[in-house]
Formats: C-alpha cells, sequence, structure tokens
C-alpha cells in the first residue's frame, strides 16, 4: 500500500493485534502461569512504602464505603475504563493535527507497550486484587481489600459486565510494570511537546489513572514506579536509536518502490 494516513491505521492496528496476542499468551495455560507468579515482592515493596501497610488497603480502609459508591470513585472506575482509548486516541490526534510528529510518536508509545509485555512473560506478577484473594495481605484487620472495578462494573453493567471482562481482561497476572500508566505517561510526554493545554490534558488524566489503579487494587505502587521508568526509559532511548531506525525506513521504502515498479 501507498503510505497514507490509511496505512498509518492499518500499521497500528497490526501492531496492537501482536500485542494483544502476545499479552494473552501465557494465560493460555492458565495453570502453568499460576505455577510462574510472583506474589510476595510488590507485596512486601508497597508495605515498606505504606509504612507497614500497602498504599490500597490504606486508601481503602480511609476513604471508602462499602455500601455504595461515591463519586470520586467512579470517577477513578471510569479513568480506567477510557484508558483503552487514550494511547491510541493521542497518537489518532496527532495524526491529524501535527502529522509530521506521529511516525517518532507511534514509535515511541508502541515500543513502551512491546517492552513492558516481554516482563509479563520473564516476571509475571499478581496484582493487588489476586493477592489479597490469595491470603497475601490479611493482617487481620477488616475491612479486607477490595476489587472495586469489578464491583462497580457488576453494578452498571449488570448482565453486560461478564462478557465485557471476558474481552478485556486477557492475562489477570500482567501487573509488573504497569502499562496502563507507562502509557499514559508516554501520552502525557507527547502531548506536552506539542503544546502547555494539551501536555495538562495529559498529565491530569496520568494522575487521576495513577491513583485510580493503586486505590482501586488494581496495581500496586512499585507498579507505577516501574511504568514511569519504563516511559522515561523509552522516551531517553528514542534518539539514541534514531539513526538506526531511519536507515530501517529507507530500506523499507526502497522495497516499497520494487513492489509497485
Amino acid at each position: 500500500m501507498p503510505r497514507s494516513r490509511t496505512r498509518d491505521v492499518l500499521v497500528c492496528v497490526g501492531q496492537m493485534w501482536a500485542y494483544l496476542a502476545t499479552y494473552e499468551m501465557p494465560n493460555d495455560d492458565p495453570e502453568r502461569l499460576r505455577a510462574r507468579v510472583r506474589v510476595e515482592y510488590p507485596v512486601r515493596i508497597d508495605r515498606r512504602l505504606g509504612r507497614g501497610q500497602t498504599p490500597t488497603l490504606r486508601l481503602q480502609r480511609a476513604l471508602a464505603n462499602p455500601h455504595r459508591f461515591h463519586g470520586i470513585e467512579k470517577v477513578l472506575v471510569w479513568s480506567h475504563w477510557v484508558w483503552f482509548a487514550v494511547p491510541h486516541g493521542t497518537l489518532g490526534w496527532l495524526l491529524v493535527r501535527h502529522p509530521e510528529r506521529f511516525p517518532a510518536a507511534a514509535v515511541r508509545m508502541y515500543a513502551t507497550f512491546d517492552i513492558g509485555v516481554l516482563a509479563y512473560w520473564i516476571v509475571p506478577t499478581a496484582p493487588p486484587w489476586y493477592a489479597a484473594a490469595h491470603g497475601h495481605m490479611d493482617d487481620g484487620r477488616t475491612p479486607e481489600l477490595r476489587r472495586m472495578m469489578v464491583e462497580y462494573g457488576e453494578q452498571f453493567w449488570r448482565s453486560r459486565w461478564a462478557r465485557l471482562y471476558g474481552v478485556l481482561g486477557g492475562n489477570p497476572l500482567a501487573a509488573m510494570p504497569s502499562l496502563h500508566f507507562a502509557t499514559s505517561v508516554m501520552a502525557a510526554r507527547l502531548l506536552t511537546e506539542v503544546g502547555r493545554v494539551p501536555g495538562a490534558v495529559g498529565w491530569t488524566y496520568a494522575g487521576t489513572l495513577g491513583v485510580a489503579l493503586v486505590y482501586l487494587g488494581e496495581h500496586y505502587v512499585v507498579d507505577l514506579a516501574a511504568g514511569l521508568a519504563l516511559a522515561e526509559g523509552v522516551r531517553r532511548g528514542a534518539p539514541l536509536l534514531a539513526p538506526a531506525a531511519r536507515a530501517f525506513s529507507r530500506t523499507v521504502r526502497t522495497l516499497e518502490v520494487r513492489a509497485r515498479a
């Protein structure tokens, strides 16, 4: 296909299809994945960060009402759900408004996805809700850790929730690093390069999502720290790899010319 916006979109779709397949693949054998999963080390780290109690438990015990969801919690849940559109929506906006920035931005965003998914294969790590369900956070106090996103999902979506979660929850033991947070930070970085207002929107969302991931029991603080390190590592490493990327692009262009000859 000739180079065009349509081809750009199709390349991104193909990239994410490959990412999702690779993300879900370890869970093709759930028993083997559970035998390999690391549960304890993020609990220990977050307990130290929370001075004896993980930040998730500390926040939920201080602020949550077990009988109803208040408005802020609903905002946090929805910030988690809309994440699926944020990385790709950011790139789509750049493709339309700032097409000259799109190629480098897309490489940085999808490199963040692809490097992160390697960790899910090498060191599969359980999220807080899984650790709590298997007794790794029991400290003899109540309430225990809740997975609030699922609780609200069942309440809001009702019979449709199981089907929705079945589509989106392909690998429950892929928490380290948090790609939700890493790609949101990368989106904020890309938007900041365009202007103050887009950057402010990006960082506001990334901050809100970070709070949501910890408060809702989806990620540890250490998962977020690893996600931040991943995004910053990709950002700083991109200029070093740019010459090789340009050389590869020239090779692809040569093949395109031959294919259309």
